[in-house]
Parts: C-alpha cells; sequence; structure tokens
C-alpha cells in the first residue's frame, strides 16, 4: 500500500490549502441554503404596496369620509393643492398614480339610486392603480346593495355597515407543492449546494494530487518498481474515495450542525444516502479531470466550468421547475441533475414504501452509473498514458 500512504501523505502535506477550500465552499453552501430557506418562509407575509394619489372631496359627507377611510388601507393621499397645473405635473413626474375627484352633491344623488360615479385620472396602463380599483368598485357596488335593498338607510348607517362588511377578510394558508413536510426545506437546500461544494473540493483536491504524480521524472521511476500498474491504479481510487468520504463526512456532520431540530427523520437518512452516492460520482469525476489536466492553472478553471457549469443547469441555484425544458435535457447527461431530482423527490415523500421511493432510487442508480462510466474512462486514459511513456 506505499502508494495509498503516498497520497495520504500528500493530502496532509497540503491540508491548509484543503481546509481553505473546505471552509469557504462550506461557507457558501450554508449561506445560500439558509437564504433560500428564509425566502420560502417569508412567501406568506405578502402586503399590497400603497399607492400614492391625490384625493378631492368636494362633497364631504359621512358617505365620502367613509370612503376616504376605507381607501386609505391602499393609498397614501398626496398633499397637493386643487390647481390644474400642480396636479398635472404631479401626475407626469410620477409623484402620483391618479387623481380621484369627488364631485359636490354625489353622496346625495347615490342615496338616490342614482348613477353616478367619481371622477378619476390617471397614469395609462399603470399597474398601480389596480389596488384602487378594486377598491374603488368595492366600496360603492356593496353600497349600492344597501341602498337598493335598505329603503330610508342614512348615510351614518351605511358606512357603519360598510365598515363592518370590509372589515372580513379570509385566512390563507400556503401549502408546497407536494406536501412537503416541514423542515426538509433547508435540508433540501443545504443538500443541493452540497454537490458544488462537494465536487468543487474533491476536484481541487484530487487534482492537486494526481498533478505530483504525473510529473514526467516520477511517473517514469514509478514505472520501474515492481508494484503492478492494477495495484497503481485500484490504491489510487482507494485514496480518493477515502479523501472524498472524509470531506463528505464534514459537510453532512455540518448539515446536522445547521438544521438540528429537523434532522432526525427519515427524509435525512435518504439525503445522507443520496449525497454519499454523488459522493462516490465526484470521485470518479475528479479522478478523471486528475489525470487529464497537466498544470496547477489549470485545476481552478476547470474546477469553475466542471462544478459551477453542472450546478447552473442543473436546478442547483436554479430550481429545476423554473429551467427551460432544452437546458433540462442538456442537463441530464450530468449527475449533478439526477442527483438535485432525487433531492427534491426526497423532500416531498411523507412515506417510506418501496413505491414511494422507487423515483429516489432510479435517479441514484443513474448516478451510480456516471460514476462507474468516470473511472472506467480515467482507468482508460491512464493506461494509455502509461504506455505512450
Amino acid at each position: 500500500m506505499q502508494v495509498f500512504k503516498l497520497c495520504l501523505k500528500i493530502i496532509y502535506k497540503n491540508k491548509s490549502l484543503l481546509l481553505i477550500y473546505l471552509v469557504i465552499f462550506l461557507s457558501i453552501s450554508s449561506i445560500m441554503s439558509l437564504s433560500a430557506a428564509n425566502d420560502t418562509g417569508t412567501v406568506n407575509s405578502f402586503e399590497p404596496a400603497k399607492t400614492t394619489v391625490a384625493f378631492m372631496d368636494k362633497d364631504n359627507t359621512p358617505l365620502t369620509n367613509g370612503f376616504k377611510d376605507e381607501l386609505a388601507k391602499v393609498a397614501d393621499f398626496a398633499d397637493i393643492p386643487d390647481e390644474m397645473n400642480a396636479l398635472q405635473d404631479a401626475l407626469y413626474f410620477r409623484r402620483i398614480s391618479c387623481i380621484i375627484r369627488i364631485p359636490e352633491g354625489f353622496s346625495e344623488q347615490f342615496m338616490a339610486g342614482a348613477d353616478v360615479k367619481l371622477e378619476k385620472t390617471s397614469i395609462p396602463d399603470s399597474v398601480n392603480n389596480v389596488y384602487i380599483d378594486l377598491c374603488i368598485d368595492k366600496y360603492f357596488k356593496t353600497a349600492r346593495l344597501y341602498v337598493k335593498n335598505m329603503d330610508g338607510i342614512t348615510q351614518q348607517e351605511l358606512v357603519q355597515y360598510l365598515k363592518k362588511d370590509l372589515s372580513v377578510t379570509a385566512s390563507t394558508e400556503l401549502k408546497t407543492e407536494g406536501n412537503q413536510i416541514p423542515g426538509t426545506t433547508l435540508s433540501n437546500n443545504f443538500f443541493n449546494y452540497f454537490s458544488y461544494s462537494l465536487l468543487s473540493i474533491i476536484i481541487l483536491g484530487m487534482s492537486t494530487l494526481m498533478l505530483i504524480f504525473n510529473n514526467h521524472d516520477l511517473k517514469m521511476r514509478n514505472n520501474c518498481s515492481p508494484v503492478s500498474s492494477a495495484s497503481v491504479n485500484m490504491q489510487f481510487i482507494l485514496a480518493n474515495l477515502t479523501f472524498t468520504f472524509a470531506s463528505w463526512l464534514i459537510m453532512v456532520l455540518l448539515c446536522f450542525a445547521i438544521n438540528y431540530k429537523n434532522s432526525f427523520n427519515l427524509n435525512t437518512v435518504f439525503y445522507i444516502i443520496s449525497s454519499f452516492v454523488f459522493a462516490f460520482c465526484c470521485s470518479g469525476i475528479s479522478f478523471l479531470i486528475g489525470n487529464l489536466v497537466k498544470s496547477r492553472d489549470a485545476i481552478s478553471a476547470v474546477t469553475n466550468v466542471v462544478a459551477l457549469g453542472m450546478s447552473f443547469i442543473s436546478g442547483v441555484f436554479v430550481p429545476q421547475e423554473f429551467i427551460g425544458s432544452p437546458v433540462l435535457k442538456i442537463a441530464s447527461f450530468t449527475p449533478t441533475y439526477w442527483y438535485v431530482k432525487a433531492n427534491n423527490t426526497i423532500a416531498k415523500l411523507t412515506g417510506f414504501t418501496f413505491d414511494a421511493v422507487k423515483p429516489v432510487l432510479y435517479d441514484l442508480l443513474i448516478v451510480i452509473g456516471f460514476g462507474l462510466a468516470f473511472f472506467s474512462v480515467s482507468l482508460a486514459v491512464r493506461k494509455r498514458n502509461r504506455s505512450s511513456t
């Protein structure tokens, strides 16, 4: 096991650099996953933005005053003099979105059943005025129902009825697609970002190791040793898997640390299995890249292209449901796509029967297939390089 021991010594000698990489990528994963989880958790706190309007009430009756109080829920009132030039300037420069004018005698005609309307001037096709229009329609259509069906109703009584009716709201509850159980959002995000961090660290670590062994003079001397090429390759693979397992274990422990309360469930067990399978595939990718790179400067470039590229198109940084189908078809030729797809399925699992976990197992088998293919190509490349020397 001389080659295996030497690999561990080289890794230990470069431990400072590898730890820096590990801390950086773990920090990125933690920050992004926590940020994504917080964004998901605040979806229910939506409140409409208020629109600034100019409100001119020439009637000044209980009905119009009640309408102004209701309108204040969705609008802020600008203090602008009732002059044509001042109002037009405010509208032109977007200091206000609309001008609402209630003419004198409006309330009296409305209570008599006449079809009267407010005077409203607004910016054409302005989205900000949607809530204003809805508020106006809701208030006066409800008021018209009372006027038509209650003879002799006064404005004060009408305003009280409207205030009571329009204060009623309906509570809403946002449910995630697939009945995702509470507490899995953070784990899902972390293990998705896990793919970028783990792949980057393993490529950087193993490429550095392979670059040393691929030194021409050292390679010639090793070829003269009594150790067979098959034994050397197997020891390289074992060292690669050992480094991969150590990196994987540190990341999994970090996940438990940042999401301790929600980590003790079967979903987390499947996340760990999924990440372990992907770590095996990362080991194959790093072994192949380590046999192809020729310089230390190329390692960082290859890491960015491979790790970032696969993460962007496979649903790590952008959810897969937001990515176009042509991009996803290209991404399906990468192991990261199937790993993220498996994690997203795990996040929605509420039962763990064979039929429920079958899609996850299918995705993970594909990831294993990718890993075996990368190792096979790596061994073929090493054999070619050995024969060429």
